[in-house]
């Protein structure tokens, strides 16, 4: 099932209960596998020897396990990181949920529930309210129950409304982003308007996450931003909400040059999400430019998303033009 070598190579439980607790080495990389899909006896075991473990090792191994699940989706460290929900150390439980974000699993909505209400620590609330983000985009695509769906939404109005730290605030309203909810875009405007630079991230976060062409000129709007912060939330939404007006303040935003990575990254995604004109291009021109391997490897990322917007693109026209051909059969039918 796995074809990486460290996939295959076997672990016994004291093998690694003996890296874990040794402060005199690193903890061996090839023994990170073990922790995917993990057998309930071993869990049960790492269950009792997990606390022993220092602190910043247990963070780094989280850290290190939400790093390889996001290089290859057959990794599979769920059980682990549920385990960690209830360690000690709020900086583990906070990456504990960040390792569940990936994760569809309806049982997973209580237990964060239960973090952004009662955990005493608001990077752990915050996270928990970012990880009920996917259940409310479930929830819109009628995937879960109903009653999970509601409970998600009446967690997060209330967090929102509520007198929590200002960072979990705005992580239940970027999650609420996902939502149809009428109440939704009224919170979201006044948040944009609220003069608050932390505010107006999180607004435009939601504003994308809504794919709501209504705030397509809120959106580029901020464009011209003082704070790289907002500009960079400004550009992530125009591709989010696919806004072609944004493509030519793209292109000139680019031509300028920028020295913020993460501003030129979300530029160039943005655009393979838009696609149009000009678009495959830029990219295969930066990409002609460049040795930076990282770089190399997220252009043609770009690439394959530019590909997959242009057939969404042309399927959409030939359904147009498929129900312009039914209405004028209709038509004819009429006339006659």
């Amino acid at each position: 099932m796995m074809d990486s070598p460290e996939y295959h190579k076997d672990f016994e439980f004291e093998e690694v209960k003996q890296a874990l607790l040794n402060a005199d080495a690193p903890f061996p990389t090839a023994m990170m596998y073990y922790f995917s899909d993990i057998s309930r006896k071993d869990l049960s075991r790492l269950e009792v020897v997990w606390p022993d473990v220092w602190i910043e090792r247990r963070r780094g191994l989280l850290e290190d396990m939400e790093s390889l699940a996001e290089g290859d989706t057959l990794l599979f460290f769920d059980h682990v990181a549920i385990m960690c929900l209830e360690d000690q150390d709020p900086v583990a439980r906070a990456t504990a949920i960040r390792l569940l974000w990936q994760s569809h699993k309806e049982e997973l909505v209580p237990m964060f529930i239960r973090l952004l209400k009662n955990d005493p620590e608001s990077i752990v609330r915050a996270a928990a309210a970012t990880g009920l983000g996917i259940f409310v985009y479930l929830g819109e695509l009628e995937e879960i129950k109903q009653a999970t769906y509601k409970d998600v939404l009446n967690c997060l109005i209330n967090v929102y409304l509520g007198t929590d730290d200002m960072l979990v605030r705005r992580r239940a309203l970027e999650s609420l982003g996902y939502t149809s909810h009428p109440e939704i875009p009224d919170f979201i405007r006044r948040a944009y308007n609220s003069n608050n630079e932390e505010w107006l991230q999180s607004a435009l976060f939601a504003m994308g996450r809504s794919y709501d062409r209504r705030w397509t000129k809120q959106v580029l709007r901020m464009f011209d931003h003082p704070d790289s912060l907002v500009r960079y939330e400004a550009i992530r939404a125009a591709g989010e909400l696919e806004a072609e007006e944004a493509r030519e303040l793209i292109f000139d935003l680019l031509e300028e040059g920028t020295d913020d990575d993460d501003i030129y990254y979300a530029a160039i995604w943005s655009l393979s999400k838009i696609g149009g004109h000009g678009v495959r291009s830029l990219i295969e021109m930066n990409l002609e430019e460049t040795e930076d391997l990282e770089e190399i490897r997220f252009l043609e990322e770009a690439l394959d998303n530019l590909n997959f917007t242009e057939q969404v693109n042309l399927f959409d026209m030939l359904y147009i033009e498929d129900d312009d051909l039914d209405a004028w059969l209709d038509e004819d039918q009429d006339i006659e």
